[in-house]
């Protein structure tokens, strides 16, 4: 389950950098949870094809969050707005410019 969120956020980040066939796989398998034989069925192609594809293009996905880390800043950046808003509410001002220094400087 956890694969196939971290698949879906994945999409969200990269996902226009795939083909279209690409994406309407994994869009089908992950969003709408087909079975690998809808899938097949839908896009005229073997459930081995399907499988094959998937997996190329998860592989992809990675390949991508490893060069290009949009999805681990976009997750440090979360926890800093976390942080930052939890130091409002105690007023530490001085705290909060430190770790607005902190996401400048990344």
């Amino acid at each position: 389950m956890k694969d196939i969120v971290r698949t879906n956020i994945l999409m969200d980040f990269y996902g226009s950098l795939l083909t279209t066939h690409q994406l309407s796989i994994l869009e089908l398998y992950v969003s709408n949870d087909y079975s690998f034989s809808e899938i097949a069925e839908l896009q005229n192609i073997s459930r081995q094809g399907v499988y094959d594809n998937i997996k190329r293009t998860v592989k992809i996905l990675n390949k991508y969050e490893k060069k290009l880390e949009l999805y681990k800043n976009y997750l440090i950046n979360q926890s800093k707005i976390i942080e930052i808003t939890q130091l409002i509410e105690d007023h530490e001002y001085n705290e909060i410019i430190k770790v607005v220094n902190e996401i400048v400087e990344r």
